[in-house]
């Protein structure tokens, strides 16, 4: 009578040592050093000169530019990012393959030609700039076009991690919730949301960070003036033309941590979303 043999501790310790390996020097080299190096080279300068150019009135500014638009442009692409991943799911149409691969743009445009194409078409004399022109509002070269850009870029997040899950769900429970009495949008907003709801924060929290770190476009389409629409990555590049290295470091690094924080937040929602889901 034969037995199996039972792989012992030290096979078990070589079977994973040369994945950890790999991924710990892969995280090493493309985040733990770069980001070290980072908060290293703000940390030359003095307290108080960290904290002058960290808080100085255009650090602020383009703060609030970078982050709230951000924002706002991630939690409008939520809910549309949701809707459309729900057409595209439930729905056919004519050209409808083409939409969905009309989506995977931003991802493959380059930023600089995105920008572009944003202010052409919103400029006081583009195709939809001009419709605005005449009423006193103006979209490109304004916080408008910081705007736009930002959601151009993080549209696809949404669409293509709520669409997946979306793909998966059982229709027959909400077929169920309907013979129960349940009114369609009671249906969707007690069965079909909750378990999409994580996926939906997921989408929003990188485009969120994707729209952050955006420049090619945004450079293009705003007028980088400061106190107006000057970004974040904008006036870190100009700290760079000036050969200011330790000040476009310190801005980089108070970015990252405020990143950081709003990145957490959104972790912390998408728990609470599962737990709701479940």
């Amino acid at each position: 009578m034969t037995t199996a043999s039972v792989p012992s501790s030290s096979s078990k310790r070589s079977r994973f040592s040369i994945p950890w390996l790999v991924t710990g020097t892969y995280l090493s080299l493309m985040l733990l050093l770069p980001i070290t190096a980072l908060i290293l080279k703000s940390l030359t300068l003095g307290p108080a000169e960290i904290w002058r150019i960290a808080t100085s009135p255009v650090a602020l500014s383009a703060y609030n530019v970078t982050f709230f638009t951000a924002l706002g442009a991630g939690a409008i692409n939520g809910l549309a990012g949701l809707i459309i991943a729900w057409v595209l799911v439930r729905y056919d149409f004519p050209l409808k393959r083409f939409v969905d691969a009309l989506l995977d743009l931003p991802f493959a445009l380059p930023t600089a030609v995105a920008g572009l194409t944003l202010a052409t078409v919103y400029s006081e004399k583009g195709w939809i700039g001009s419709l605005f022109a005449p009423l006193g509002i103006k979209i490109a070269f304004t916080r408008w076009g910081v705007f736009l850009a930002m959601l151009f870029i993080s549209l696809p997040f949404v669409v293509r991690t709520v669409q997946p899950v979306l793909l998966e769900s059982e229709r027959e429970i909400e077929e169920a919730s309907w013979s129960l009495g349940a009114s369609q949008w009671q249906t969707f907003w007690r069965v079909v949301l909750p378990p999409i709801m994580p996926a939906v924060l997921t989408g929003v929290a990188l485009g969120f960070a994707r729209a952050v770190g955006e420049y090619g476009s945004v450079v293009i389409v705003a007028s980088n003036v400061p106190f107006k629409d000057l970004i974040a990555p904008v006036l870190i590049f100009q700290r760079l033309e000036q050969y200011d290295y330790a000040g476009a470091t310190v801005i980089g690094t108070v970015m990252l941590l405020i990143s950081l924080l709003m990145l957490l937040a959104i972790n912390l929602l998408q728990a609470w979303g599962r737990r709701y889901g479940n």
